[in-house]
């Protein structure tokens, strides 16, 4: 599959699944070491087509397309020039998670084993006025270790190794604040202790492959 075509069909899903509405959100791809494949600014991402999709530079600076550039790129690049590893980068405006961005509920907690090892640590950035490099410098701390970032007053922000890999850390991100969610409704929530910590971390890598750094565990 194209990397176009790929990033079109995880935007419908990010529609779909009501991540984002109207024109909200912007999604992209790391195509080399000079160029980004990313959504423009002011479409729809439930009907955007593969030739909607825009090429920019590292700088920001449009190469291919004739569509806008969105002025919160600013997020995707400071991720990829921070991070080799990332390959894919997911901004949207999920309701439940971007309900834990503007309420004193914590939604960095230890609860599902799944989520610590996929996630890791769910941190919360400072406020930054939109489309500022407010934004990109309010990741700074977290950005080095982080899959998934909740802006304050914003939404969320998911990486991945893959376009796949980052769209389904958004969605999971979504699901656990859904959760979390109700459970805050119901009462008292079960948090893993230390020794639970310490057991799950032990097996990480052997048994799932996923090696956490001193930062991503509790």
């Amino acid at each position: 599959m194209s990397l176009r075509k790929e990033l079109i069909e995880v935007c419908h899903k990010a529609y779909q699944n009501k991540f984002v509405s109207a024109y909200d959100g912007n999604l992209s791809a790391r195509i080399d070491s000079s160029k980004i494949l990313i959504t423009p600014s002011a479409k729809c991402k439930g009907s955007l087509k593969e030739d909607d999709l825009i090429v920019i530079d590292y700088d920001g600076n449009l190469i291919e397309g004739n569509a806008k550039v969105s002025t919160e790129a600013k997020i995707h690049l400071f991720a990829y020039k921070s991070r080799p590893e990332v390959q894919s980068v997911v901004h949207c405006h999920p309701v439940y998670a971007s309900a834990f961005s503007i309420t004193n509920n914590i939604l960095d907690q230890p609860i599902f084993p799944e989520v610590i090892l996929s996630l890791g640590r769910i941190n919360i950035c400072p406020y930054a006025t939109p489309s500022t490099p407010e934004v990109p410098n309010s990741m700074k701390s977290f950005i080095a270790h982080s899959w998934v970032l909740l802006l304050q007053n914003h939404g969320a922000i998911s990486f991945g190794k893959s376009i796949e890999e980052a769209y389904f850390k958004m969605e999971k991100l979504e699901h656990f604040a859904k959760i979390m969610s109700v459970a805050n409704q119901l009462g008292k929530i079960n948090k893993l202790n230390e020794v639970q910590l310490k057991k799950l971390y032990e097996i990480s890598d052997q048994v799932y492959g996923i090696k956490l750094s001193n930062k991503e565990k509790f």
